[in-house]
């Protein structure tokens, strides 16, 4: 099975036309690597659903609870990729410090930049670009990415940083539907529990009552 994800109209049509089988739609909101410069996700997705006819969209980017799940749906997506809150499991393979941070985090606390790509040496397409939580790096270079990139001290002073344990190993990559993490439930319970959230919000939706 062919799975692609995509930021952008054209690269939905590119997945189209190399026979997807299925499609994710990605907004900007979405943790991780993603378009710099994308499309936010509650527009994007039903974009890509109208364009991709009978083959599956799932979406993604800002996703953490069942009416996110339910909002997907709607959208006319057959699903959703959710990151961010299966980061915050009991499953993940991530440092208990990070799923700490997640916990503790908030939308206002991401930001999508090049700055620690370029801190870490990472060869990611300077058209994609990583959200993540805050980090010493990114308030230190915002907007200084083309002088970081050419300044070897800094890349060895990063290096010199996480050796001794003054930032995290790795960017804590998290989208902006860390607001609604305030648990680490392992996985396996947290399936069932977006399905019947997703399925007692579209219940709402039908009755016409608020959601909630």
């Amino acid at each position: 099975m062919l799975i692609l994800q995509v930021t952008d109209l054209d690269e939905a049509r590119q997945a189209l036309d190399l026979g997807a089988d299925v499609v994710v739609a990605q907004g900007t909101e979405a943790g991780g690597h993603g378009a710099l410069r994308g499309r936010s996700t509650l527009p994007f997705v039903p974009a890509v659903a109208d364009l991709a006819g009978h083959v599956p969209v799932l979406a993604a980017g800002g996703i953490a609870d069942g009416r996110g799940v339910a909002a997907a749906l709607v959208l006319g997506a057959a699903g959703a990729a959710i990151g961010t809150r299966f980061q915050a499991t009991t499953e993940a393979l991530v440092d208990p410090a990070t799923a700490a941070a997640l916990v503790a985090a908030r939308g206002d606390d991401t930001e999508r930049n090049r700055v620690l790509d370029i801190a870490r040496g990472s060869r990611w397409p300077s058209r994609y670009a990583a959200r993540t939580l805050r980090h010493p790096y990114i308030d230190r270079w915002r907007d200084r990415e083309d002088e970081l990139a050419a300044d070897e001290q800094a890349h060895r002073d990063y290096q010199a940083d996480v050796a001794r344990g003054a930032v995290p190993p790795l960017p804590i990559w998290a989208g902006e539907g860390v607001d609604l993490i305030a648990d680490l439930p392992s996985a396996a319970s947290l399936v069932p529990a977006l399905a019947a959230q997703a399925e007692a919000a579209l219940a709402r939706c039908s009755r016409g009552a608020p959601p909630g």
